[in-house]
C-alpha cells in the first residue's frame, strides 16, 4: 500500500504544479476551470493505473484544489459577474420585513404585506409559510429575540403608506421558532412599522412612550449596538386615504432619540430639514463598528437626500442630494 500511496502522491505533485502554473498565467477563469477538469481526469487515470481506490482519487482532488487556490487573492474582479436573483417565495407579495439568526446563517424569516411569515433553513433555496393559521396575513415587521432565536415577534399591519393596504391585528409572539403563535396585544394598532426586541415581560404589557397626534406614526426604530438604553425612532406625519389621488403630509415628522430606554425623548434637528421645509419620512441606520456614525435617507422637497452624523445624531450633514435616492 505504501507504493500505491507514493504513486498517487507523485501524481498529485505533478499535476498540482501544472495547475498552479495555469492559474498564475492569468488565464480566463472559465479556461482555467476547463483545464483543471482535464487535469482531474488525467489524475484519475494515474490513480487507476496505481490501483488506488476511488476514495484516494477524491482525496487527491481535494488536495490539488487546496494547493491551487491557496494563493488566490480576493479582488473586485472576482465578484464582477455576480448578479442579484429572485429567491422567492413566489406567492408572498411585497417583503416588508426580514430577520436572520447570526449563529444559524442558513435560517431567515421574512414578513410580507399580505402573505404572512415565511421561513427558510437552506439560505433561501426553499421557503415554508409559518403564519397561515393566524387571523391576519398582513405583516408590518418581525424580529428575532437576541437572547433566544426560538422567540419571534411579529407586528401585523403593513407599515407602508398605501391607499389599499390591509390592517393587522396587533402583535404576535412565538416561543418555538414559529411552530405556534400567541397574540400579545396592541389589537388597535392597525399598522406596525418596526419591531425592536427589548421587552422585560415578553410582550405581555405595552406602554405608549412617544406620541404626537393621530396623524403621526412611528415608522422606524433602532438600538445603539453598544448601549440598549440609547434608542432612535422616526415619526412620520402622513395620510393616504383610499379616496385620495395624492397623499397628505403634516409638519410633525422627525427623528427622535432616547438615552434612558424610551422613558423620555428629544428630537434631533441640527442639520436636518424641518416640518416647514416639508420633512417627511426618514430611514436611518447605525454603523455597527462605530455607533456614533449614523446614516439617514431623508424625504423633503428641496432638502432630501442622504445625511450623515458623526456624533450620534447631534449634527447632520447632507452627503448626497440625488432625488432618486
Amino acid at each position: 500500500m505504501k507504493g500505491l500511496w507514493a504513486g498517487a502522491g507523485q501524481g498529485v505533485q505533478k499535476y498540482g504544479k501544472i495547475a498552479d502554473s495555469l492559474f498564475k498565467s492569468n488565464y480566463n477563469r472559465l479556461t482555467f476551470a476547463g483545464h483543471l477538469a482535464i487535469l482531474f481526469v488525467n489524475l484519475s487515470f494515474s490513480c487507476a493505473r496505481s490501483a488506488v481506490s476511488l476514495r484516494c482519487f477524491f482525496l487527491c482532488a481535494i488536495i490539488l484544489l487546496a494547493n491551487t487556490l491557496e494563493a488566490q487573492k480576493l479582488t473586485p474582479e472576482i465578484f464582477q459577474d455576480l448578479r442579484w436573483r429572485m429567491i422567492g417565495p413566489h406567492r408572498g407579495g411585497r417583503t416588508v420585513g426580514a430577520a436572520g439568526i447570526p449563529d444559524q446563517p442558513g435560517v431567515f424569516y421574512i414578513g410580507v404585506n399580505n402573505g404572512g411569515v415565511w421561513r427558510t433553513n437552506d439560505y433561501g433555496r426553499t421557503w415554508a409559510p409559518i403564519f397561515d393559521d393566524q387571523p391576519t396575513g398582513s405583516i408590518g415587521a418581525l424580529a428575532v429575540a437576541p437572547s433566544n432565536p426560538d422567540i419571534l415577534y411579529v407586528g401585523t399591519g403593513e407599515g407602508l403608506q398605501r391607499p389599499d393596504l390591509s390592517v393587522g391585528d396587533g402583535m404576535f409572539r412565538s416561543s418555538d421558532g414559529g411552530k405556534t403563535w400567541r397574540h400579545c396585544g396592541l389589537d388597535d394598532a392597525q399598522q406596525v412599522g418596526a419591531v425592536l426586541v427589548g421587552s422585560t415581560d415578553g410582550g405581555e404589557k405595552w406602554e405608549k412612550v412617544l406620541y404626537k397626534d393621530e396623524n403621526t406614526g412611528a415608522i422606524a426604530l433602532a438600538f445603539d449596538p453598544l448601549n440598549a438604553e440609547i434608542i432612535y425612532a422616526d415619526l412620520w406625519s402622513a395620510r393616504l386615504g383610499p379616496w385620495e389621488n395624492s397623499s397628505w403630509a403634516g409638519k410633525t415628522s422627525g427623528l427622535y432619540k432616547s438615552v434612558d430606554g424610551g422613558s423620555s425623548w428629544r428630537q434631533l434637528t441640527n442639520g436636518l430639514p424641518t416640518g416647514d421645509q416639508g420633512l417627511g419620512r426618514i430611514g436611518f441606520a447605525i454603523a455597527p463598528a462605530d455607533p456614533s456614525r449614523l446614516y439617514a435617507t431623508v424625504d423633503a422637497p428641496k432638502l432630501g437626500g442622504v445625511y450623515r452624523s458623526d456624533d450620534a445624531g447631534e449634527h447632520w450633514v447632507r452627503t448626497n442630494n440625488e432625488e432618486m435616492v
